[in-house]
């Protein structure tokens, strides 16, 4: 099997990665990002800086090599990896199914872990199996170790399988926020906390079916989630990336996780995504 990795990140721009390789770059969507401006100096996203820091993430912690660092402690104030890793500390989750390359669908109940992957790569397409960071995570948490599958509604159904009643789930992807209200349904006592992740681009109806479905949804460079968001008053955490609360739970957990940091400070004048879209 060829060593494969495809993700979308920098400004939804598809990059390939091929034996720890960057050997393709698509033009990125968006030109402007607050978080890798403040964190990476970066002020505008360019297929230049793309490749720049993408070698930067292989050489730094291994992405997508079998050299990969897997945990790591809390990155920013507020994200979804950090807010998982509170609900688990917590004990309001049991578990989370994330993504992460080298394994697709995986359960983690580490919060070291979860920020370990999900906060250092964000927006995973595909990928192949490497062998050492499936051992590393637990093959046994891992749904498919043959094949890196990635497929969240399966991946939550292994972890009912395996006994966990209280599963947080990251999607990007509406349909699977909707499956996923079905398969809690059918199995009494189990309750699904869906995380909508890398949800630039999206559309206006698929925007509205994750206010419907999801607890908690990033805004990423989202004109829709933006707009839906102040039309429905929802509760919201951020200036420059807001997260939204999509549900009661989903506002208990991004309380939770003020509390958990000691509050936020006010962020005047925000630089916000450009453009959103």
């Amino acid at each position: 099997m060829v060593d494969e990795h495809v993700v979308e990140a920098l400004g939804k721009a598809r990059i390939v990665i091929r034996d720890g390789k960057v050997v393709e770059i698509g033009e990125p969507q968006i030109e402007y990002c607050p978080l890798f401006h403040k964190y990476r100096g970066m002020e505008k996203i360019d297929l230049q800086t793309i490749e720049e820091n993408i070698k930067f993430r292989i050489e730094d912690f291994g992405m997508c090599t079998p050299q990969r660092q897997l945990k790591m402690k809390d990155f920013l104030s507020f994200g979804i990896s950090e807010t998982l890793g509170t609900l688990l500390e917590e004990n309001l989750i049991e578990c989370a199914v994330i993504v992460c390359e080298g394994c697709g669908t995986v359960i983690i109940e580490d919060p070291q872990l979860i920020q370990g992957i999900g906060g250092r790569i964000s927006g995973i397409v595909s990928t192949t199996p490497i062998e050492e960071i499936i051992y590393a995570v637990d093959a046994d948490q891992v749904l498919d170790i043959k094949t890196a599958e990635i497929n969240q509604v399966k991946g939550v159904l292994k972890a009912i399988n395996k006994g966990y009643q209280k599963i947080a789930v990251t999607v990007a992807d509406a349909a699977d926020a909707r499956d996923l209200r079905e398969v809690e349904i059918r199995h009494l006592g189990v309750e699904i906390y869906i995380f909508a992740v890398h949800t630039t681009g999206i559309s206006l109806d698929d925007a509205e079916e994750l206010f419907k479905y999801a607890d908690v949804i990033t805004s990423c460079a989202s004109k829709h989630l933006r707009s839906l968001a102040e039309h429905y008053r929802v509760f919201s955490v951020g200036a420059s990336i807001p997260i939204y609360a999509a549900s009661s739970n989903g506002e208990n957990f991004l309380k939770m996780r003020i509390e958990k940091i000691g509050g936020l400070k006010e962020k005047k004048k925000a630089k916000i995504p450009d453009p959103l879209i």
